[in-house]
């Protein structure tokens, strides 16, 4: 087994590589220990532990990296995802943390394209335009001393001896973004270079509390069962997982005492879609299945196990569509006797400035909440309190309702837990010191858009709730540009991107033996997109010179009537078909 160095006991994983590309091979050495490593195979793809290798010839180019993110086979071959770039953003219970700032496939036996049909060679190119999208993922953090997939009190909770192990071993695999990408590498047990990336958000802050320095963490941890963009990952599967579900840990590090709170978010865990279809608001379908009451339990009875009391927040509005799918969730939830379910419309109480109102909804839940209390480990590291349950908040993203009220209750129980230690009293609170609780609404704002812009591409909106707990005039510009920005991608971009996740996360497994998922079938958005919009464009153009030309005879006018009609015909076409005009997956189903 190709081993980490070891750090305390715990296992370390090599942080900088040597990455030497030779005509047959890459091989790939620590610069601690250039006697270990292992080398690909260009033509195979195949992992192998160096054994005291020897070449006789010089790579073609040398570099440094920073890991090696797995391996993924496709039509031609095997492409190896590695890390070129890193930053150290923070420190999680003491160990470096670092954001991935640039990663790159180095494709194997691209040789064997020669031998492929000629619609093998178009299915190829387009997996490597995923992998490309792959490459530009955000979010991404890892440390090569520390699990970071482990909040504080699962960590505490495992058996002894557990942070020996390596880290791929330590993980919580639900929350390990390439865990599917590994396998090459676990199988030829390189447990040296084997590195889990968690996608979601790390941010950390340092506060002055009466004299005290507080260090606040914030790591947000997106869950891969059903990884996905905004418009093609909704609602549940059948096995109960949600899209966009994410765990976010809140850690507290002052005066040598350790406080963990846990919050969770995930979209309604009903079967239902919102197909993108040119309208500004596609319309919501609550899919009518046999098994959604089970989808519910199953989603529930996982939070359960993992978490302990639950109490379901519900955002959404009470009208419109956003209404009959918050109706048809509370129904089910009244089947659910165990989980207590809220409803809470966050738009009548809170609007889009009243930031205090959601003080109603903090009454109703507040006994629950104060319940399940948090994690608090003293200054020798016995635990004195442990978290007893969870609130998983959820709108109809679950990004920018929830991130406000993700932030109120955080801020809720940091004001509690310092006065737990005495740092603050029993009348204070973390809101009544102006300066650092900037900072702390800042860092959930700033973690509220490295959340939205993996699932919706976008920074959140009501951002300035969060920073500042009303709506400011550079805010609401800012919400309109990131609204265009959604819109867009949604429809012109998220198709592709979809299938990136699908590809990466192992939902989607190539094959030579499976039909091309890419022959057109009907419609296609990128072949017919253009030529609708230039008719659109040609025709409304046409029309307003021929308008402006009308006057002077009967033949221009009825040139305007005629171009009139063809743009109205054309504008009718693409309304009728605005599905087929979006950018939509090709590899996997809606409740993939």
């Amino acid at each position: 087994m190709e081993g980490g160095a070891s750090s305390g006991g715990r296992f370390k994983l090599h942080d900088q590589l040597e990455l030497q590309e030779f005509q047959e091979m890459f091989v790939i050495k620590p610069v601690e220990s250039p006697d270990r490593g292992f080398s690909i195979d260009r033509r195979d793809g195949n992992c192998r532990p160096l054994d005291g290798d020897t070449f006789s010839d010089s790579p073609s180019k040398v570099s440094t990296i920073y890991g090696v993110a797995g391996t993924i086979r496709l039509l031609s071959g095997t492409y190896v995802l590695v890390i070129t770039s890193r930053k150290e953003v923070g420190t999680f219970l003491g160990s470096p943390v670092f954001r991935v700032i640039s990663m790159r496939f180095l494709p194997c036996n691209i040789e064997a394209l020669k031998f492929s049909t000629s619609q093998e060679k178009r299915d190829e190119a387009y997996f490597r335009t995923l992998l490309k999208t792959v490459e530009s993922t955000p979010g991404l953090y890892y440390s090569y001393e520390m699990d970071i997939t482990l909040n504080l009190q699962r960590r505490y909770k495992l058996a002894e001896g557990w942070i020996n192990k390596p880290l791929w071993k330590q993980a919580d695999p639900q929350f390990v973004w390439n865990r599917n990408l590994l396998e090459d590498l676990i199988e030829s047990k390189l447990d040296g270079f084997i590195i889990p990336l968690i996608q979601g958000s790390f941010q950390a802050i340092q506060l002055k509390l009466n004299s005290a320095l507080a260090t606040v963490t914030l790591i947000s941890r997106r869950c891969t069962r059903r990884l996905g963009t905004r418009m093609w990952r909704r609602g549940a599967n059948l096995e109960g997982d949600t899209a966009n579900f994410i765990e976010t840990e809140q850690l507290l590090e002052v005066d040598g005492f350790r406080f963990s709170l846990l919050q969770v978010r995930g979209s309604i865990p009903l079967l239902w879609e919102q197909i993108v279809d040119l309208s500004y608001k596609p319309r919501l379908r609550i899919i009518d299945h046999e098994q959604t009451s089970n989808v519910v339990e199953r989603h529930f009875r996982d939070l359960l196990q993992r978490y302990g009391e639950t109490v379901a927040v519900d955002l959404t509005n009470k009208h419109g569509d956003e209404g009959q799918l918050s109706a048809a969730y509370a129904a089910e939830m009244q089947k659910l006797q165990v989980v207590r379910y809220v409803s809470f419309d966050f738009h009548h109480y809170c609007g889009n400035s009243n930031f205090d109102n959601l003080n109603v909804l903090y009454e109703q839940i507040s006994e629950d909440f104060e319940k399940q209390g948090y994690f608090l480990l003293d200054t020798e590291g016995n635990i004195l309190e442990e978290q007893k349950g969870v609130i998983r908040v959820n709108c109809i993203d679950c990004l920018d309702r929830t991130n406000v009220t993700q932030t109120f209750l955080a801020q809720k129980s940091m004001s509690v837990q310092l006065q737990r230690i005495g740092l603050l009293a029993s009348t204070e609170c973390i809101s009544m010191f102006a300066e650092e609780y900037g900072k702390f609404r800042r860092l959930w704002a700033e973690q509220g858009d490295e959340i939205s812009l993996g699932y919706a591409g976008t920074h959140a909106l009501k951002g300035d709730l969060v920073r500042y707990g009303k709506q400011t005039v550079a805010g609401l510009i800012k919400d309109g540009m990131s609204a265009i920005s959604r819109y867009y991608l949604n429809n012109f971009h998220d198709g592709v991107r979809q299938d990136a996740l699908d590809l990466i996360s192992g939902h989607y497994t190539v094959s030579r033996n499976n039909p091309s998922p890419f022959q057109l079938n009907g419609f296609e958005a990128v072949s017919y997109l253009p030529v609708a919009s230039a008719l659109l464009i040609g025709g409304l153009t046409l029309t307003s010179f021929t308008l402006h030309q009308a006057g002077r005879n009967a033949q221009q006018y009825m040139t305007s009537v005629l171009w009139a009609g063809v743009t109205a015909g054309v504008m009718a076409m693409v309304k009728a078909n605005g599905r087929q005009f979006c950018s939509r997956p090709r590899l996997c189903g809606l409740l993939s």
